[in-house]
């Protein structure tokens, strides 16, 4: 157990919340849509719900819950609007990478008081176009833009992705840079999560000074090397773990908003093409509904087995006794491959849903078609791309070592000392 376990009324405070607040998502998502982004209105709402606060360190007012609990949290929120599910997972599952950057970073972040996310991240699979270089006393940062900046519109710091050199081959850097020091750019014009403002960012000037501290090894932060002055198990458990259970979570709530208004709109309503005067009556009906039960059961299954199993992760590590790195590399491809296939089969029961909603399911205000929107945009996410970690994983079952790249999903940062060889 951990200390999070024992305070499910905290847990379940934040749901009650979030639940109170939900109706007012699903009303705001059109609007919020056309905007392409949350309004602060809603940012301040999410934060007062204790969303924003989820994985934040105890040590400075946060909740830290476990990743479980995370978990509820992330699709709960999503449940009533997917967008508003992406900005909190965001928020939540990104934590790890200032605790991995350093104890100074850590207080910039989280000391001062905030509404909203502490944290956003861009360009870290891997950054193609940011700079770094080594100065006296920091880091001159370059380049850009950097893109798909979840969060960066209302977090105080961006975690940039950058490409430094000292002559020794190329490297991945995370920068932590102030929300002043960024200009957004107005080019997140896409077909679902239209309110994540997912913009990309570029430097306010053509070079910055970064400070020593701000600026680290992205293979420090996920090999977890930085004393962070925090002393939760939270803070050991895999990153992968931890951010990829979470995003099975968005996935399962949009999928789970879909199915109940689905229920809500089609009592009383007929069957084109049939005899059916209520399409809650009709057997075709109860046999999709089936369907698409099993598929979101089984989703919500993995997350829940994962997020658990990087609790479970994480207390080992903290307690001096971390798993073995050939099993840190299997599960964390393991997870990989299952939350993308968790997208997948939610997006394919949102898909049966939508298809057996009648022609008004299109239309803008109906919840359904934006949730359809939504579970797709997820399955399409650059670090879910199912072939290839289905392919990454097979090698990992058949005694084979997985592809080495570079990027926030490489398994290598395990470095196994033997590999598993096939039976």
């Amino acid at each position: 157990m951990t200390a999070t376990d024992e305070r499910p009324k905290e847990l379940t405070a934040v749901l009650d919340r979030v639940r109170a607040l939900g109706p007012a998502l699903r009303e705001r998502a059109p609007e919020a849509e056309r905007a392409g982004r949350h309004s602060d209105r809603t940012i301040a709402d999410l934060d007062a719900t204790g969303a924003f606060a989820i994985g934040s360190p105890l040590e400075f007012g946060g909740y830290e819950f476990s990743v479980r609990q995370q978990l509820d949290v992330v699709t709960e929120v999503a449940r009533w609007d997917g967008s508003a599910g992406w900005t909190v997972w965001v928020g939540a599952s990104t934590n790890w990478i200032p605790a991995g950057s350093g104890a100074r970073v850590v207080e910039e972040v989280y000391g001062p008081r905030w509404v909203g996310p502490r944290v956003a991240g861009s360009s870290h699979f891997p950054a193609s176009r940011g700079r770094a270089k080594r100065v006296e006393g920091g880091w001159l940062l370059s380049g850009g833009p950097w893109t798909f900046g979840s969060d960066a519109l209302w977090a105080p710091y961006t975690n940039l992705g950058c490409i430094a050199d000292d002559g020794e081959g190329p490297y991945l850097v995370g920068a932590q840079v102030p929300r002043e020091e960024l200009r957004f750019l107005d080019d997140w014009k896409v077909a679902g999560m239209r309110a994540t403002g997912s913009v990309s960012s570029e430097l306010t000037g053509d070079e910055l000074f970064v400070p020593e501290h701000r600026c680290v090894d992205f293979r420090d932060i996920t090999g977890g090397r930085l004393d962070s002055g925090l002393k939760g198990s939270l803070w050991k458990a895999p990153s992968l773990g931890w951010a990829f259970s979470l995003m099975a979570g968005m996935s399962i709530g949009i999928a789970e908003g879909a199915l109940a208004r689905f229920l809500e709109r089609s009592a009383g309503r007929p069957v084109r093409g049939t005899t059916y005067k209520n399409q809650l009556e009709a057997p075709l009906t109860h046999l999709m509904l089936s369907e698409v039960h099993s598929k979101i059961r089984s989703a919500t299954l993995m997350a829940r087995a994962n997020a658990e199993e990087t609790d479970r992760l994480g207390l080992l590590a903290a307690e001096g006794t971390p798993a073995e790195p050939e099993y840190m590399q299997d599960f964390s491809a393991r997870v990989l491959v299952e939350t993308a296939y968790a997208a997948k089969w939610c997006a394919e029961a949102i898909e049966l849903l939508q298809r057996n909603s009648g022609s008004t399911a299109i239309m803008d205000f109906e919840p359904i078609q934006r949730a359809w929107r939504d579970a797709r945009v997820i399955t399409l996410h650059g670090a879910l791309n199912l072939e290839a970690l289905s392919e990454n994983y097979g090698r990992l079952m058949a005694g084979m070592p997985p592809h080495n790249f570079a990027g926030i999903t490489t398994l290598d940062r395990f470095a196994p000392s033997v590999q598993k060889k096939a039976e």
